[in-house]
């Protein structure tokens, strides 16, 4: 550094006797030559003056320079000062780092060596704790005379009626708030349906009785030799009962239209008046077209009511045929309309889609239309039908899954379902005959008599409910909740009933006692 100093004043030294020269020319150029020793006197002053102030800087370069080298030197010598005292700390605290550890390791191993030595100690006091299991085993079974596997099975029957007591309790629970949060809402939803509902509820029959103005019209009616009376069952495929009953003939048919046919017909016959072979003949095609005519009116007439539109023209007139089909006493056609409306008002309280639901329920029991001359259930042939006119995917399950036949995978179904079970279940929906409506009272009291512990049972409120006493010392309460859904199962599986049946377990203990 004192070497670059030296020659940077140097330069400055050169510099200033360039200056010094230049000056000198310019001066000498200018002033006479009679001042020329004047000029070169100052020249020589100002060269000497340059001189002095070089060497004075150049002195002042050195000092600064040295005192700054200095100054580096001490703050390397901190530095690295300050470096060696950290690496000395580091060193310290590896060193004790390693004693913590090497100490660390003693006590683990001296841990290790203890519980090595435990689980010695605990091995031999499990084998010592075996054998006088085994001695206690043969023991006990020798003081209670069952072996190990008959102890366990008693121990096991014991722990199984103690869960099946839990879980039945837990069911009880939890059915009774779930049903008490369903009934709640499905109350609100059937409820609103059947009071918006504006079907008519009264259950009609197909007529199968024809009025006369006399009896001489029977006579009239059979014809000579028969051959009136053949005429019409021939052409129409019905029955023509003539017996004693004043003023009256009975029509017996299986397929309901057939008889409706011959029921116009002789109508139109008895007021005309003429009854023969050839006007028999005549009136029959009238009654047909007639017949024909009512149903197509009476399909349009069901879809005008439902909303229901865009149906393949042989629905509407299978829907039409409903009319004159009954179930239980129930007109198919109304039984139809009124599931529509029930399912279309709970699809639209509960947000399914509405015209699904209506349509699936006006067209679910499409297949009793045709369920005389195909053989087969009606809820097959139903689907059968659709699927021939291309009825929607969504109707034709909600259709096939209304009795059950297939698993439900949507909302529209079990509206559907639901609707249909509304419809046939409320008052006066449906009657069935006596002989049907005894046997299945007596089938219910039979399932719920075949059960243990069963004292004595009682079809009650016409079969729509079964009320089962046991006996108290035999059925505790807990196995009355799976007493009830047992039989409730059984009921399910073995009987054809409409809407529901009511299974009561009724459990009853007293206790007498005289005050003497």
């Amino acid at each position: 550094m004192a070497e670059a100093l030296g020659y940077g004043m140097y330069i400055l030294f050169a510099i200033l006797v360039i200056a010094a020269f230049v000056v000198g020319y310019f001066v000498r150029k200018n002033v006479a030559e009679g001042k020329l020793n004047s000029a070169e006197e100052t020249a020589k002053k100002i060269v000497e003056d340059a001189l002095k102030d070089a060497e004075t800087q150049k002195k002042e370069l050195l000092f600064n320079a040295k005192e700054e080298v200095h100054n580096l030197r001490q703050e390397v010598d901190k530095e690295s000062r300050d470096r060696r005292n950290e690496l000395q700390r580091l060193e310290r605290r590896i060193i004790q780092r390693e004693e913590n550890v090497d100490k660390r390791n003693e006590l683990i191993q001296k841990k290790e060596d203890s519980l090595q030595a435990k689980i010695n100690e605990i091995s031999v006091k499990e084998n010592q704790i075996n054998e006088l299991v085994e001695k206690e085993m043969q023991e006990l079974e020798r003081i209670s005379g069952f072996t190990t596997d008959e102890a366990k099975d008693i121990l096991l029957s014991d722990v199984e009626k103690k869960i099946r007591r839990e879980s039945a309790l837990m069911i009880k629970r939890i059915e009774s708030e779930a049903k008490e949060e369903a009934d709640k809402r499905a109350r609100d939803v059937l409820s609103t349906a059947i009071q918006r509902c504006a079907a008519d509820h009264v259950a009609e029959t197909t007529v199968s009785v024809v009025h006369l103005p006399n009896d001489e019209m029977k006579g009239r009616i059979i014809g000579r030799e028969g051959r009136n009376i053949r005429t019409l069952e021939t052409l129409t495929g019905i029955d023509l009962i003539i017996d004693d009953t004043p003023e009256a003939v009975i029509l017996s048919g299986f397929d309901p239209i057939r008889r409706e046919v011959a029921r116009v017909a002789l109508e139109k016959l008895i007021i005309d008046g003429r009854i023969h072979p050839a006007r028999i003949e005549e009136m029959v095609e009238k009654a047909k077209k007639e017949v024909d005519t009512r149903i197509r009116e009476d399909g349009e007439a069901a879809c005008f009511e439902t909303g229901i539109h865009t149906l393949h023209p042989e629905i509407v007139r299978l829907l039409g045929r409903l009319r004159f089909r009954t179930s239980y006493g129930q007109n198919v056609l109304k039984h139809s309309i009124e599931v529509s409306h029930l399912a279309g008002i709970m699809a639209e309280e509960i947000g399914a889609n509405v015209k699904i639901a209506k349509r699936a329920g006006l067209l679910h029991d499409i297949g009793k239309a045709v369920d005389h001359e195909v053989e087969g259930p009606h809820v097959a042939i139903g689907v059968d039908i659709l699927k021939k006119h291309k009825e929607s995917p969504q109707v034709i399950h909600a259709v096939e899954a209304h009795h059950g036949d297939v698993e439900m995978n949507s909302v529209e179904a079990v509206l559907v379902q639901a609707a249909d079970a509304v419809s046939a279940a409320r008052p006066g929906a449906r009657r069935e005959t006596l002989e049907s409506y005894i046997k299945r009272l007596e089938k219910l009291e039979e399932i719920a008599n075949s059960f243990e512990g069963v004292e004595k049972t009682f079809a009650v409120q016409a079969g729509r409910e079964v009320r089962i006493m046991v006996k108290p010392d035999q059925i505790d309460d807990v196995e009355m909740i799976h007493m009830a859904k047992d039989i409730a199962d059984r009921i399910e599986n073995e009987l054809d009933y409409p809407g529901q049946i009511k299974v009561n377990v009724i459990r009853e203990t007293r206790t007498i006692e005289y005050a003497k």
